[in-house]
């Protein structure tokens, strides 16, 4: 099984597996691409909901990768469902594919190259320089903004 994300949509992904995807997906789409779901969904293609504790579990995953601070509550919910459903995640975003991957989730791309390398993000104060392997909403220390910093 797959699941499908908005790019999906998109970019006119087929495949001959059993497909899925959330609600949500559904409000981010726009003329064809939300045809696109609409037919899709009439042709058989199932509609998940996650449970919410795996939802929560996502979110820690998040926070382990920090990309909680990147993905939206539809990217979220995309990776339960496909880790609920042991199923790949078909999506193009980046940090989704990071988390999918520290979760043993198998993901596909539509339309460009998929991650080479999970990563796990540093922090880093825009005030005073001083890095954090946890993100927060502002520097501990100065009160600063924090920005995602690439792990070397």
């Amino acid at each position: 099984m797959q699941v499908l994300d908005s790019s999906a949509f998109i970019d006119e992904y087929t495949t001959d597996d059993r497909m899925a995807s959330i609600p949500d997906v559904r409000e981010e789409l726009e003329d064809e691409s939300a045809f696109r779901f609409d037919a899709m969904e009439g042709a058989g293609m199932h509609i998940h909901i996650p449970d919410p504790t795996t939802v929560e579990q996502v979110e820690r995953a998040a926070g382990d990768t920090g990309d909680d601070g990147v993905l939206s509550g539809t990217d979220v919910r995309l990776l339960a469902a496909a880790f609920e459903l042991d199923a790949t995640l078909v999506t193009d975003d980046y940090a989704v594919q990071n988390v999918a991957e520290h979760l043993g989730v198998d993901t596909k791309v539509v339309a460009r190259e998929g991650i080479t390398e999970r990563r796990d993000w540093r922090f880093q104060c825009a005030g005073c320089g001083r890095e954090f392997d946890d993100h927060h909403d502002r520097c501990p220390v100065c009160g600063s903004e924090l920005s995602r910093k690439n792990p070397s």
